[in-house]
């Protein structure tokens, strides 16, 4: 089975407009066959034929990775946080044309940071001697921000396409941008790291409520705290937000293998969102570096850092988060605020990747990356494809 296809059964590809929700505001089941799993309500409510959601990764995919775990009947993601117009346009267009069921655009929802100087200055200083190092000059000008927030006018580049589903990072867009897409009949998804941010989703217009647990490579998705002593693991989060909400719940973090989805079911959870596992598919556009990141020794030690973006995201610890964490492996009081970070890290890791090094990158994985190794390590190039994992780990759910 190649490039992620769904093999025999597949049926035409279709435009958009059979994505768009029916009279009672759930969206049309994917018509590709997939294995029998019973519709519960998250796949009644999104449409898809298996409960399994491909986590946005930013950096590391694009529309190919998620239009194969659409055709495999879960729900592919498309992270649009980083994407100009033209090029978010352009992917649109292919999801529109191509997707074979319901797919998700993820966008972020932080607020802009002001400009520190002093922190700024601090953060410089704590990077000089790496500089020194690599032989480099310090950037000069005030850090800039690579990560835009959800605003009126990518609602307004949106709206021709009308995005099946809408996801974000860091909470939610205003009330009356969630107002607007709801309209349009997409629905929408957020990620709680806690009882409290989930309850928040809830009154704030989510459709479905994401369960991220500490255990969750990438971004925390974190929005009423900064203090981490609040994260909680996947499994008690879930409990807990299936106990009081009445919104689907969808388990994040941990989650590699069709025993996981069972185990989440398990406990509760609607459908299981997969993120690390995706990152060794053909499909994904994972750095090399990356890859042998995830596939090697060290893919067992994984912390939480700031020190790439500002905010904290679970990745591979190499020596950046180790020399520059302190007490702290990854984690430094100085990091500017999100996304500022990266203006400065970038030239460090720029020169490093073209030293084939990985050791001053944002290597993101999940607690449990050795385990998504494992499943691909008998594909002796490129790894499994998406559409088969996907259909693996919706066996968990039978």
């Amino acid at each position: 089975m190649g490039g992620g296809g769904c093999g025999g059964g597949c049926a035409p590809v279709h435009n958009g407009a059979m994505n768009q929700p029916d009279a009672t505001g759930s969206l049309p089941s994917s018509p590709v066959s997939h294995l029998p799993t019973p519709p519960n309500r998250l796949t009644r409510l999104l449409g898809m034929a298996l409960p399994i959601v491909q986590a946005p990764m930013a950096g590391s995919q694009g529309s190919d990775l998620a239009l194969a775990v659409c055709a495999a009947g879960g729900l592919g993601s498309l992270p649009a946080a980083t994407l100009a117009p033209a090029a978010l346009q352009a992917e649109l267009k292919r999801l529109q044309t191509e997707a074979r069921g319901p797919y998700n655009v993820n966008f972020f929802c932080h607020a802009p940071p002001p400009f520190e100087p002093a922190r700024e200055a601090r953060w410089q200083q704590l990077l000089a001697p790496l500089y020194d190092e690599m032989q480099l000059p310090m950037p000069t000008g005030p850090a800039v921000a690579a990560r835009a927030p959800f605003t009126a006018e990518v609602a307004d580049l949106l709206e021709p396409f009308r995005p099946p589903v809408l996801s974000f990072h860091f909470g939610l867009p205003s009330p009356a941008l969630v107002a607007r897409l709801k309209s349009w009949g997409s629905k929408i998804m957020s990620s709680a790291t806690t009882l409290e941010e989930g309850l928040w989703l809830q009154e704030h217009g989510a459709d479905v409520v994401i369960a991220q647990g500490l255990e969750a490579g990438g971004h925390r998705g974190m929005f009423l705290s900064t203090d981490l002593g609040t994260q909680v693991g996947t499994l008690a989060l879930v409990q807990q937000l299936r106990d009081q909400l009445q919104v689907p719940v969808v388990a994040a973090g941990g989650v590699a293998d069709a025993s996981g989805v069972a185990a989440a079911r398990a406990l509760g959870a609607d459908g299981v969102q997969v993120g690390t596992a995706y990152l060794l598919c053909p499909e994904s556009a994972t750095l090399p570096l990356h890859r042998e990141a995830l596939c090697g020794a060290g893919v067992h030690e994984t912390a939480l850092t700031n020190l790439f973006t500002g905010r904290p995201a679970r990745g591979v610890v190499n020596r950046f988060m180790r020399e520059l964490g302190g007490h702290s492996v990854g984690m430094c009081e100085h990091a500017p605020a999100f996304p500022l970070a990266t203006t400065h890290m970038a030239p460090l890791r720029s020169h490093a990747e073209a030293q084939g090094s990985g050791e001053f990158s944002p290597l993101w994985a999940g607690q449990n990356a050795a385990r998504s190794a494992a499943l691909h390590a008998r594909y002796a190039q490129g790894g499994m494809p998406a559409g088969e994992l996907t259909r693996l780990l919706a066996t968990g759910w039978g």
